[in-house]
């Protein structure tokens, strides 16, 4: 009886055998069809983003190039008229602007006698006459800046020595100055005897002490021939 029971287990065993061969066989097979879709879809999932995201990606600087024209804001007859003024501003109407007339009339030079300076300047316009000359060139005569050159010159027009005339010199604003009128010197008179003189009361034309028997003024007058002449 036991070989029979033996026997009969061994045959259960052998057909039982094939059925997990052929589960064994079919499971792999499963897990490869299984994998197949998987990655196929793995691809156009990773295809397709890309794509859509490459066009996105083109398309959003293509729309910024495509800025528009800025328009430009056209310019009343006043504010066109305002912007020739500042182009046409010369350094002396600048100078009038920020100073006031009082500042302008009492401008020094540091260490520098103004009336002998206002003389020199009367002196070299006198020679050009009507005719007057560009301020950059006396300027330079003179060995002035024009910022102070240009105040000089605002100086001697309010005091009525000079006039000035804008005119356009080598595309550039500028002033001749012509001489108005000689400002009065006291240098001519400085050593006179007749400031210092004890009888200047008794002095007169008709007198017994005259201006013109006077031998203090003669001898005066001879003594200022005599001085060498100052270059202008």
């Amino acid at each position: 009886m036991a070989k029979k029971k033996d026997t009969l287990a061994e045959a259960e065993k052998i057909k039982a055998d094939p059925d997990e061969i052929k589960k064994k066989k079919k499971t792999p097979s499963a897990k490869k069809d299984d994998a197949k879709p998987a990655k196929k879809a793995a691809k156009k999932d990773a295809v397709k983003p890309t794509k859509k995201a490459a066009k996105k990606d083109d398309a959003k600087p293509a729309k910024k190039s495509e800025e528009k024209p800025v328009k430009v804001k056209k310019l009343t007859k006043k504010e066109l008229e305002e912007v020739k003024r500042i182009a046409e501003l010369t350094l002396e109407e600048e100078l009038e602007e920020q100073l006031s007339d009082e500042e302008i009339e009492n401008f020094q030079i540091e260490k520098v006698d103004m009336e002998r300076l206002t003389n020199k300047v009367c002196d070299i316009l006198a020679e050009k006459e009507s005719d007057g000359m560009f301020q950059g060139e006396l300027w330079k005569k003179l060995k002035l800046t024009n910022q102070i050159g240009s105040r000089l010159a605002l100086k001697l027009e309010r005091m009525g020595t000079i006039t000035r005339e804008k005119l356009l010199e080598s595309n550039r604003w500028t002033y001749k100055l012509i001489l108005k009128k000689t400002p009065i010197s006291t240098e001519s008179i400085v050593n006179a005897p007749c400031l210092v003189c004890n009888v200047e009361q008794k002095c007169s034309l008709e007198g017994e002490i005259s201006p013109t028997t006077c031998q203090f003024i003669e001898d005066w007058v001879i003594a200022e021939l005599k001085k060498p002449v100052k270059a202008k």
